[in-house]
C-alpha cells in the first residue's frame, strides 16, 4: 500500500530545484555546446564567462574544468546589509526577494522595463519570481534569492574557494539563518482559530520546506483550540438558554396558582 505524500515540497526535493538555478562559470578548457532538454548550453570558450545550470557547474568545476563566479548577493559586505536590515528593530518580516526586472503591460502580461511587447523575441519568455535568473555575476546585491540557503550552502560545500572571504560569508550566513528562523517561529504568533491562513513574504524554499511541518502542527492546534472554545461557548449559550426557560415555566406555575 502506498503511502500519502507529505503536503508540499520536502527539503531534498527544494535542494534538487535549487540546481536548475542559472549560474556564470569561468571555463578553464574548451567545450562544445550540450544539447539538454532545457535546451543547448553556450560553447565555453575560455577566458570568456558563460551561464549554465547550477548542477553542470558543479559537475564542471569537480573536474577542474571551470571556476563558478559567486554571485554578488554572496559577498560579505552584500550579506551584512541584509543582516543588518534583518536585525533592524523597524524591519516587519523577512527582507524582500529580488526585485523582479519586468512590469504589467495592462493587459496582463509583462515586458522588462524600457522593453515594449513588440520587441520580445519570438518564443521569448518573460520570467518571475522565483523563477528569476538571480544566482548569476548579474543578480543585485543586498537581496537574498529564493533558494539563497540551499544555494549558498552547495556552492560552499563544493566550491569554497571561488567565494570570496569563504569564512566570513560562512559566519553571515550562519547569523542569518539564525536571525530568519527565529523570525518564522515568532510568525506563528498571528495565527487564530479562524482560518489558520499564515502569510510569510521574502521567506525563501528550504525555511518554508524545513517549517512546512512546524507550522502545520502550529496550524492544527490553533484550529482545534478553536473548535474547543466554540464548542464550550455554544454549551454555555444552551445552558443559560435552559435556565431562562425554567424561570418562565416556573413564573407561569405561580400565576396559574394564583
Amino acid at each position: 500500500m502506498a503511502l500519502p505524500l507529505q503536503p508540499g515540497l520536502v527539503p531534498t526535493e527544494v535542494a534538487f530545484l535549487c540546481e536548475m538555478e542559472m549560474v556564470t562559470i569561468v571555463p578553464r578548457q574548451r567545450l562544445e555546446s550540450i544539447p539538454l532538454l532545457s535546451g543547448k548550453t553556450p560553447a565555453l570558450r575560455p577566458p570568456h564567462r558563460a551561464q549554465v545550470p547550477f548542477w553542470l557547474a558543479l559537475l564542471l568545476k569537480k573536474q577542474r574544468r571551470a571556476n563558478i563566479v559567486s554571485p554578488p548577493w554572496l559577498h560579505a559586505d552584500s550579506l551584512q546589509d541584509i543582516l543588518n536590515q534583518e536585525t533592524n528593530i523597524n524591519q516587519k518580516g523577512f527582507s524582500p526577494h529580488p526585485p523582479p526586472p519586468m512590469r504589467s503591460d495592462g493587459r496582463g502580461g509583462s515586458r522588462p522595463f524600457g522593453q515594449s511587447s513588440s520587441e520580445l523575441k519570438p518564443g521569448e519568455t518573460v520570467l518571475s519570481p522565483p523563477f528569476l535568473p538571480s544566482c548569476t555575476q548579474n543578480a543585485p546585491s543586498g537581496y537574498l534569492p529564493y533558494h539563497w540557503l540551499e544555494f549558498s550552502e552547495t556552492l560552499l560545500a563544493h566550491a569554497a574557494d571561488d567565494i570570496p572571504n569563504a569564512a566570513e560569508v560562512r559566519a553571515l550566513l550562519r547569523d542569518l539563518q539564525e536571525v530568519r528562523a527565529a523570525k518564522m517561529r515568532g510568525s506563528t504568533k498571528e495565527v487564530n482559530g479562524e482560518g489558520g491562513f499564515l502569510a510569510l513574504p521574502g521567506a525563501g524554499a528550504m525555511e518554508l520546506a524545513e517549517s512546512r511541518g512546524f507550522f502545520l502542527g502550529v496550524v492544527d492546534g490553533v484550529r482545534k483550540l478553536g473548535t474547543s472554545a466554540e464548542a464550550s461557548r455554544r454549551e454555555e449559550e444552551e445552558e443559560e438558554e435552559e435556565r431562562r426557560n425554567g424561570r418562565r415555566d416556573d413564573d407561569g406555575d405561580e400565576e396559574m396558582e394564583f
